[in-house]
């Protein structure tokens, strides 16, 4: 006895929506109908339909359906394909399960980027923020160092400049740059590619400045700000003094 489409649905576990959804994409044959036009689904119909929602289950995307269906090595590679996307997505389900379960430990915070874990007790809000951002512009080896030098800091160095009051005056403000300057030139000397970061953007070099500039602006006091600039340019005088290539940090 041939069957409705609600009919169908119903015996398939699923919705008259997506019977017809597969009609429209081609992947269930259109049944005959009776003679006032409604629709007989045969046993072949229910097969079929079942057979897509067990390929789907296993998550296999609709447009890959007709493939993985068909006979021989073309099923085969895209069986293989699709495995290893499950693979993929199982990985990083499995890190984000991890990273989650850090962050409700209390060894971890959202805040940073993946990797900065055991450093990110060190960074201030402000850094932290600006580590994300970094994530989007650096590759992984520039992220990398940048984690290193992290770790390295002298906490006493940051904290002072976290701490660095937005009235704090000129001689306040130089003396923290030239405490800052030698971290900077340690940098400069240690990582040669702050020189020029250009093989180590993921982004143009124009939108590369542009988010490192407003980024910096809305994160720091003009006080910290003011900082910087003192300190980077104490720094370019100690790398040239010492013969090594002499870069801005803020790059």
């Amino acid at each position: 006895m041939p069957w409705s489409t609600r009919e169908l649905a119903d015996l398939a576990g699923t919705t008259v929506n997506t019977v017809r959804h597969y009609h429209r994409t081609g992947l269930l044959a259109e049944p005959d109908r009776m003679s006032n036009g409604y629709k007989q689904y045969q046993v072949r119909h229910l097969v079929r339909l079942l057979q897509i929602r067990r390929l789907r289950e296993l998550g296999v995307p609709l447009e890959q359906i007709e493939q993985v269906g068909a006979s021989g090595d073309a099923s085969a590679d895209a069986l293989r394909a699709i495995d290893a996307d499950l693979g993929a997505s199982i990985e990083r389900l499995q890190r984000a399960r991890a990273e989650i379960r850090a962050i409700l430990e209390g060894s971890s915070v959202a805040g940073v980027p993946a990797g900065f874990e055991n450093v990110a007790a060190r960074l201030s809000k402000p850094e932290q923020s600006l580590m994300l951002i970094y994530a989007q512009l650096y590759d992984d080896e520039a992220m990398g160092d940048l984690r290193q030098m992290i770790a390295d800091d002298p906490v006493e160095v940051t904290t002072a400049f976290e701490d660095l009051r937005p009235d704090a005056d000129d001689t306040e403000r130089q003396q923290l740059a030239e405490r800052y300057a030698p971290l900077l030139a340690r940098h400069l000397s240690a990582y040669p590619w702050l020189s020029d970061p250009t093989a180590h953007l993921i982004k143009a070099p124009g939108v590369t400045q542009n988010t490192f500039l407003e980024s910096v602006a809305a994160l720091y006091t003009p006080a910290q700000l003011d900082v910087i600039v003192r300190a980077s340019a104490i720094a370019r005088e100690m790398v040239e003094a010492t013969g090594s290539p002499t870069a801005d940090p803020t790059a």
